[in-house]
C-alpha cells in the first residue's frame, strides 16, 4: 500500500512546487524588464498555499472487482493564481517591474526553496533510518 507524498511531506512538497513557480514568475518578471507595457506578476504564496486543501483530497477510483477499494490523491496540476504587482514607480513604457525589487524577491524565494528542500531531504533521511535501522 502507498502512502501519498502529501501525507509523507505535508505541505513541504506543495511550498516546494509553489516556490518553483514563483521563480520562474519572478525570471520572466526580470527577463522582461526592458519591455514596454509589461506587467510583472507574482504569487501570493500564502492564498496559493491555503488553497491546498483540495489538493490532495481523496480521490474516489473505479474498481474492476467488487472486493477491490482503491484509493489515490486529486493532483489537478493546476499552477498557482498570478497576481499583477503594484508598481511603485511606473515608467513612461507601462512596464511595471522594479529590477532592485524583483532580483531581492528571486533571492529570497530561492531560499524559501532551499529550505522546503532541506525539510523533505530531512524527512526521507529519517524515513532510511526509519525503515534501515541505520
Amino acid at each position: 500500500m502507498s502512502v501519498p507524498t502529501t501525507h509523507l511531506f505535508g505541505l513541504d512538497a506543495r511550498a516546494l512546487q509553489l516556490w518553483q513557480q514563483r521563480a520562474q514568475v519572478l525570471a520572466s518578471n526580470l527577463a522582461n524588464a526592458d519591455t514596454p507595457g509589461f506587467k510583472a506578476r507574482d504569487i501570493d504564496f500564502r492564498r496559493a498555499l491555503a488553497a491546498t486543501s483540495s489538493v490532495g483530497a481523496p480521490l474516489h477510483l473505479a474498481a474492476t472487482d467488487s472486493g477491490v477499494t482503491l484509493q489515490g490523491t486529486a493532483d489537478t496540476g493546476t499552477r498557482a493564481p498570478l497576481e499583477y504587482r503594484i508598481p511603485l514607480q511606473p515608467s513612461l513604457d507601462g512596464n511595471t517591474v522594479n529590477t532592485q525589487m524583483e532580483q531581492s524577491a528571486f533571492a529570497q524565494n530561492a531560499v524559501r526553496y532551499e529550505a522546503s528542500l532541506t525539510f523533505i531531504n530531512a524527512q526521507i533521511s529519517l524515513l532510511r533510518t526509519a525503515i534501515t535501522g541505520n
